[in-house]
């Protein structure tokens, strides 16, 4: 019977869950469901890690590549994420060019890297105006159950800092980059900042951690980044219900508790591998 009520009023179904603070899954409004995070599972690649956020699960490659900087920018390099969300993760996905929400987390990705200042790209400069390093994130959901943004910063985050690079130098004589045959260089990470994703439920209730099946119900959805300082360095919400000044401060609050945990479950698992 409920699961026939279910599929027929689906959102009547959540209402009687949310009077009484609870969801259909178990967890209270503000659950973040569990986190387990591995790194380095990708031998050819110069860093990775592979997140699963309760059903939901991302794997973040990161290859480097020698490159020339550009004219407007001759001493930094370059750090380009691209999240691809294959059919294999969900049937909502099809075959062929980056769905519309790909592209939109992948920008979303790259507009927080870029306004947390994650690396100093001018790190990733071997010699100005000849010479840099590009690091090519590739971020794949393998199962999607909702939430998809929270995971990839988590796995891209934990990647870079898994990160080993060889050294390079120009020789003078010949002009050519000669490359160490080890890796030894890790990246200098300036921020980890750390996203945390709410569902909006008719027009007022916050939940956090939204499932699939949550965020087709919502009238709306935000995510918040927020740097280690928990300064808000990115805020992301694509239309829907509006946030009062009161809903966005909690969202802040409860997103400062979130990034604390992340933050500790990242530094204890990078460093038990100890790179």
């Amino acid at each position: 019977m409920a699961a026939d009520f279910k599929t027929a009023q689906p959102t009547e179904y959540y209402r009687r869950f949310l009077k009484e603070d609870i969801r259909p899954d178990g967890r209270s409004l503000d659950e973040i469901r569990p986190t387990i995070l591995n790194v380095g599972s990708i031998s050819t690649a110069e860093g990775s890690a592979l997140v699963k956020l309760g059903h939901t699960s991302v794997i973040c490659g990161i290859k480097a590549a020698l490159a020339k900087p550009t004219a407007e920018q001759p001493t930094q390099g370059f750090l380009v994420p691209n999240v691809d969300l294959p059919p294999l993760c969900s049937s909502r996905f099809k075959v062929g060019p980056p769905s519309d929400q790909a592209q939109v987390v992948s920008q979303l990705i790259a507009d927080i890297i870029k306004n947390a200042g994650v690396i100093d790209l001018g790190s990733l400069c071997i010699s100005e105006d000849k010479l840099c390093w590009v690091l090519y994130c590739d971020l794949v959901c393998l199962d999607y159950d909702g939430n998809v943004v929270d995971a990839c910063m988590i796995a891209l985050i934990a990647a870079l800092q898994n990160v080993l690079l060889p050294s390079v130098e120009i020789n003078s004589e010949t002009q050519l980059a000669e490359t160490s045959r080890e890796k030894t260089v890790k990246l200098n990470i300036q921020q980890q900042p750390v996203c945390t994703t709410f569902a909006i439920f008719d027009d007022t209730i916050l939940i956090a951690d939204p499932t699939i099946e949550e965020e087709d119900l919502a009238t709306g959805v935000v995510t918040i980044a927020l740097n280690k300082n928990n300064h808000l360095c990115c805020l992301h919400k694509p239309g829907g219900s509006p946030l009062t000044e009161n809903q966005l401060q909690d969202c802040i609050n409860r997103g400062k508790l979130r990034a604390t945990e992340v933050r500790k479950l990242i530094t204890t698992t990078v460093d038990s591998i100890g790179r």
